[in-house]
């Protein structure tokens, strides 16, 4: 199984969507919430190469970027691949 690491906020609509899509493929994930956490969030930037926003996605410490570039490797067949998963 991979590492999936997802960084989140606990009011995020998008966080949730991604949480959910992760959930439904039946793998683990590992949840870091950055929300008044300043050291949690500037490693999620640093990682993220910049990126603020969550989610930041990362499977087996690649970048993947956040819930909708999430989506579009499940709308492409290309989640699976990532996840080991047989879809």
């Amino acid at each position: 199984m991979p590492t999936i690491e997802i960084y989140t906020s606990p009011l995020c609509g998008y966080c949730s969507h991604a949480k959910k899509l992760l959930s439904r493929k039946g793998v683990e994930f590992i949840e870091i919430n950055v929300l008044g956490d300043a050291e949690m969030r500037d490693e999620m930037v640093k990682r993220a190469g910049g990126g603020r926003k969550v989610p930041q996605i990362f499977i087996n410490g690649e970048h993947i970027g956040g819930s909708e570039e999430l989506a579009a490797l499940e709308n492409s067949g290309r989640l699976d691949e990532l996840l080991g998963t047989e879809g």
